[in-house]
């Protein structure tokens, strides 16, 4: 047999696994159920798809961990940290806005609500001197690493 006969005598794809409903059904509570949001960044189900979580990045230098997160339209009153047993925890809410009864808003695509997010750090930080700042709607919060943590050159006698 040649190799074109081989390729011929396999079986087609059927169409019936597209239109069969089955997989329809699934498609459906997919695409109703579980969405994108691009705020998010990641698949979320229906009832978080409105929930704001602000992105926060994550740095260490050698003296630091440095956490700057995003949180346009907020003041530093509307932001609470807190840092309990090396948990390091940022929440606050961001309102809508007010409404007026003779307003009408069909679409709302700004993430409101209230966050939360904790952030786990390691055992050798110094949270006596741990400092935050507010600008530009970027919060940043520095946390020191104790003297044990950081490195240091050792000297060869």
């Amino acid at each position: 047999m040649t190799k074109a006969s081989i390729v011929r005598r396999q079986p087609r794809r059927s169409s019936a696994l597209v239109r069969d409903p089955f997989y329809s059904e699934i498609d459906r509570l997919f695409t109703e159920f579980v969405r994108p949001n691009s705020l998010l960044g990641h698949w979320v189900g229906e009832g978080l798809r409105d929930a704001w979580v602000p992105p926060v990045d994550v740095r260490e230098t050698d003296n630091s961990y440095v956490f700057a997160a995003e949180l346009p339209g907020l003041t530093k009153d509307d932001v609470e940290i807190t840092l309990e047993d090396n948990l390091l925890t940022l929440s606050g809410e961001r309102e809508l806005g007010e409404k007026s009864e003779d307003e009408n808003y069909p679409r709302v695509e700004r993430s409101h609500g209230k966050f939360s997010r904790s952030f786990s750090l390691p055992s050798q930080v110094d949270n006596s001197k741990v400092t935050a700042s507010f600008q530009d709607g970027v919060l940043t919060i520095e946390v020191p690493k104790s003297e044990q943590a950081k490195p240091r050159k050792i000297e060869i006698s």
